[in-house]
């Protein structure tokens, strides 16, 4: 099937079970950084993986640089994979830009999840003191990063890795994500970053009408704890948990902590 090909997906655990449980991964990572968190429930769930296009096994041809200028084309891309494996009772496990994508595929397309759960995620990455928000940069920020991208991104991909992954005493955690980083093409990393850093869907947070698991780890580096505050103020059926590990990879840093986490939602 093309979407298959498209999202070199996988699926795996009990192909009998009532219930599915697809895992969507963050930016510069891909279906593997799953492996651990997926492994604790294929006893009782299928399970989907899948790369998003751009990054992982996807199919780069696939990558158009209009499709995904913003989150719609990877909005659509869900609700494909959805409807082409004729997946049905899901929650989707959404890490990053993965958990908004999830939250706006659920508006989008009524129905498509029971559940969802966001681990890591934001719906404005931009401070907004108009609104008294704090998303976690400045625009000179980012605009700073994507030229250090531009500038060298093997080397921006080095410094990032490790700031983002954020466990100094487990330095091979970030060399994994500096591989995976540097895996991408630069001009489709860059180009996707900046579709993700100037995203804003705040107005969309209080029209989600599925129950929603909220993770936010300590000092993560892309979504200070305020952000996960005010998301689970704003969407009505929310439950937010603290993971205790760094960074903004807890489902690769404290696995078990978020299968905890999962158990007690799903």
């Amino acid at each position: 099937m093309a979407v298959v090909r498209k999202h070199n997906i996988h699926i795996i655990g009990n192909p009998d079970a009532p219930k599915t449980l697809v895992f969507g991964h963050g930016f510069g990572i891909d279906q593997t950084s799953f492996s651990e968190v997926a492994a604790a429930f294929t006893d009782d769930y299928k399970i989907v993986l899948f790369d998003n296009v751009g990054g992982g096994n996807s199919d780069i041809a696939s990558f158009s640089f209009h499709r995904y200028a913003t989150t719609a084309g990877y909005v659509a891309d869900i609700a494909d994979i959805i409807h082409e494996l004729g997946l049905a009772h899901v929650t989707f496990v959404g890490h990053s830009v993965s958990g908004m994508i999830g939250l706006l595929a659920s508006l989008q397309y009524p129905g498509i999840f029971e559940k969802l759960v966001m681990i890591g995620s934001s719906p404005r990455y931009l401070d907004d003191e108009a609104q008294d928000y704090v998303g976690g940069f400045n625009q000179q920020s980012l605009d700073d990063l994507y030229a250090a991208m531009e500038a060298n991104y093997q080397a921006w991909a080095s410094g990032f890795s490790a700031l983002a992954m954020n466990q100094p005493h487990r330095p091979e955690l970030a060399a994994g994500f500096a591989a995976s980083l540097t895996a991408i093409r630069a001009d489709i990393a860059i180009a996707v970053a900046r579709s993700i850093f100037q995203l804003d869907h705040r107005d969309a947070l209080p029209h989600v009408k599925i129950p929603v698991l909220i993770l936010q780890t300590a000092d993560d580096i892309a979504v200070p704890g305020a952000v996960s505050e005010y998301m689970e103020a704003r969407i009505p059926m929310s439950k937010r948990i603290k993971v205790y590990t760094t960074g903004h990879f807890p489902h690769i840093s404290a696995p078990q902590e978020v299968i905890s986490a999962m158990k007690t939602f799903v």
